[in-house]
């Protein structure tokens, strides 16, 4: 009776060896997410329902508690109303451009193009990668009165604006620099998903008299909606915090037509507003969780 038991201590202690080599490896991980992500949005949390400023950092018991007057307030600036509007027309537009253009060039290295494939998915998804300093450092040459953009306009006899100093013209360019920075992810995810399509369904369609666009829309287009769903998500969740474009290009101008929520976040910081800053980002945080929520309801069942 003693024997047959005996092996169960040394299992459990085996799985409590293996238990403990996994918290192991698994301590740096928590540290490093503890430290610089936990803590710091706990923290956050704390300083929106303050008056923390930065000339209070000396003094910080005499910061007060506010509860939420720092969102209320937000929602009664015009400007933060102003940069809401603003990222919602960097999402409404900029996520179709983007998930559009890596589509069509998915569609295109998938089945259009079988020489240099490799090269030419490594040069569409080289602006991924790229310096986004460097990167609008160029733009903004490439898009001031007398840059590359304006010159190719008057070789063919059209006057160039100043695209950057124009509130009606700075948010296009704006817009236009985050898609092309993001395609090349659209575009990889969309060409992991094509690949993934089994062939011999599109030959059994062949089969059955389809052509190309009806075999794109009643198989490839189904058939990649998981696909579907997790890039616009994706980059929803980028257009909805995006900073580095309108920071790098206008820092937000002109007359804060091109700034966006974590933009004034970022403004409202370094002006030591702490309290303020850090309920904008909530904000933030909660409309990427919305609109995120949104869009699984929309399109999970579909998928």
């Amino acid at each position: 009776m003693t024997t047959a038991l005996s092996p169960r201590p040394a299992r459990r202690r085996r799985s409590t060896r293996r238990t403990a080599v996994a918290w192991l490896f698994m301590t740096p991980f928590l540290l490093v997410f503890l430290l610089y992500t936990a803590v710091p949005t706990v923290a956050a949390l704390g300083f929106s329902l303050t008056d923390l400023r930065g000339t209070d950092l000396r003094h910080p018991f005499a910061v007060d508690f506010t509860g939420l007057d720092n969102y209320v307030r937000l929602f009664q600036d015009d400007s933060f109303v102003r940069d809401i509007l603003n990222t919602g027309l960097f999402v409404v537009v900029g996520v179709p451009l983007t998930m559009g253009a890596g589509f069509a060039l998915a569609l295109a290295l998938n089945s259009g193009i079988r020489r240099l494939r490799g090269v030419f998915r490594t040069a569409f998804f080289a602006p991924v990668v790229t310096n986004v300093v460097a990167v609008a450092l160029i733009w903004q040459y490439a898009f001031n009165p007398n840059g590359t953009v304006n010159k190719v306009l008057g070789a063919v006899g059209f006057a160039g604006p100043n695209w950057l100093d124009d509130p009606n013209l700075a948010m296009p360019v704006v817009i236009l620099l985050g898609v092309w920075r993001n395609f090349g992810t659209a575009m990889v995810l969309f060409l992991a998903g094509l690949q993934a399509v089994p062939r011999d369904v599109y030959e059994a369609a062949a089969l059955d008299g389809a052509g190309r666009w009806r075999q794109l829309r009643h198989i490839t287009l189904p058939l990649l909606l998981p696909t579907t769903l997790m890039v616009s998500v994706l980059l929803t969740v980028f257009y909805l915090q995006v900073f580095d474009e309108p920071y790098l290009l206008t820092n937000g101008g002109p007359l804060g037509s091109t700034e966006s929520v974590a933009l004034y976040t970022y403004h409202q910081f370094g002006a030591g507003e702490f309290g303020t800053s850090s309920a904008a980002s909530f904000v933030t945080l909660l409309l990427v969780a919305l609109v995120s929520a949104v869009q699984f309801r929309l399109l999970r069942s579909r998928t």
